[in-house]
């Protein structure tokens, strides 16, 4: 077996511009969505992720066809579904997949699809989704590991999350786009990504308003409709952040287009409290440093949309490991999101935990060690970090970091950073 590693070189401080892709947690869901048309749709601006890879699998295994039509552009074609049920060796390599149950729930009535996978960052259930099913008409089964949701007919209702849990507004919101009446969904999460997956299926025919506040209103329709609709995905607001972290912690000047600013207000706002300027202008979003002025510490919470993004906390705590002063940051979202923090103590940070909080007292320097990405956003952490450290820093378990960013080592060394792509050898347990 062969696996891949970063091999970073302390470099100077980034500059230039970056174009942000599409979002992943909004292609991922809308992916999901277009199970639920028998005509095909294409879907612009659409990332080359390896969790974009996993969800057009899930969904070709259904049979589903998706084609890629030019840089960024697939259509996708579910106008031949052959199996309701979702296989386990997908699904367990990629969380979003339980998006598939409720557009297969609603128009074929039926679908039964494993636990799923995904990063080990905590418990998150899928219990939310399941009593939106089941208020919406649908009998519930789960055994071996497998749940199963069937129906004759999807009737709205009026349904209130416990949480306003992302992946749960989303699969109730499109098993609600073809039931019968109207469903009032309540207590819901207001993520760009909820919006950008109501703008799409409204393109198709869909009755959703209020997506973007913490109540939604659907009118079910019969059917969707998707012949001739183009949509293309927004701005990924997370990878956005982590351009803009990366020019703070490396004291740069970067400038980044295809972004929305509303979306990464609450990012902008901490590293305005950290000393880092932002200015956004028509051109995009400039986030650059006074180098008499060094980073200081900041108190940050993670919260659901319109708070501190959880999938931002780590990368952020990477940039106050450097500034000057103590830091304290709070994760709200889920139990275990401080994965990145062993390995950023081998780097040299100077960080306790106590309970959900994380203890940051800044230091002036990090050091080049061998680190371990243990998942997505704690990935990007330690890539973030060894920019700033002194000395080779070695990182692996570097196909977390793909599931959410392009070759993100080719877009920072265009802005100036020092990283390589190697492959090593890995020792096949199985011999």
């Amino acid at each position: 077996m062969m696996a891949e590693k970063f091999i970073v070189t302390p470099c100077e401080s980034l500059r230039g511009n970056i174009e942000i892709g599409g979002a992943k947690n909004a292609v991922l869901p809308v992916l999901a969505a277009a199970l639920l048309t028998e005509e095909s749709c294409t879907l612009q601006n659409v990332p080359s992720l390896s969790d974009v890879d996993s969800m057009r699998i899930l969904i070709e295994s259904l049979g589903a066809k998706t084609t890629t039509t030019g840089k960024g552009t697939i259509l996708v074609d579910a106008s031949n579904i052959t199996s309701l049920e979702a296989p386990y060796e997908t699904v367990g390599k990629l969380r979003a997949s339980f998006l598939v149950m409720g557009p297969l729930l609603a128009r074929f009535g039926q679908a039964k699809i494993p636990l799923p996978g995904g990063c080990p960052i905590g418990s998150r259930p899928v219990d939310l989704h399941l009593k939106g099913f089941a208020a919406l008409g649908a009998d519930i089964d789960h055994s071996h590991g497998f749940v199963t949701a069937t129906a004759n007919k999807l009737h709205g209702a009026k349904i209130y999350l416990d949480f306003p849990s992302v992946g749960a507004t989303e699969n109730i919101m499109m098993a609600a786009a073809l039931a019968e009446g109207q469903t009032i969904l309540e207590n819901c999460a207001s993520e760009p990504e909820i919006v950008d997956l109501a703008n799409f299926l409204n393109s198709i025919g869909g009755k959703i308003r209020g997506a973007g506040t913490d109540t939604i209103k659907i009118e079910g329709v019969s059917r969707l409709h998707s012949k001739n609709i183009k949509h293309s995905i927004i701005p990924d607001r997370i990878e956005a952040g982590t351009f803009m972290v990366a020019a703070a912690i490396t004291r740069g000047d970067v400038t980044l287009t295809n972004v929305l600013a509303d979306h990464v207000k609450p990012v902008t706002a901490k590293l305005k409290e950290a000393n880092i300027f932002v200015e956004e202008s028509d051109n995009g979003i400039r986030v650059f440093c006074d180098k008499k002025m060094d980073a200081k510490a900041a108190d940050l919470k993670t919260l659901p949309y319109p708070g501190f993004p959880t999938d931002m906390q780590a990368q952020f705590m990477s940039l106050l490991a450097t500034a000057s002063g103590t830091s304290v940051i709070t994760e709200t979202v889920f139990e275990n999101r401080f994965m990145q923090v062993g390995e950023l103590k081998r780097m040299g940070a100077e960080i306790k935990i106590e309970s959900r909080s994380a203890i940051i007292e800044g230091v002036k320097s990090l050091t080049g060690a061998q680190v371990v990405a243990s998942d997505l956003r704690a990935g990007a952490a330690l890539v973030l970090a060894s920019l700033r450290a002194d000395g080779i820093t070695e990182i692996t378990g570097i196909h977390h970091i793909d599931r959410g960013y392009d070759h993100l080592e080719l877009q920072l060394n265009q802005l100036g950073a020092r990283i390589e792509r190697v492959s090593e050898k890995t020792i096949d347990t199985q011999a």
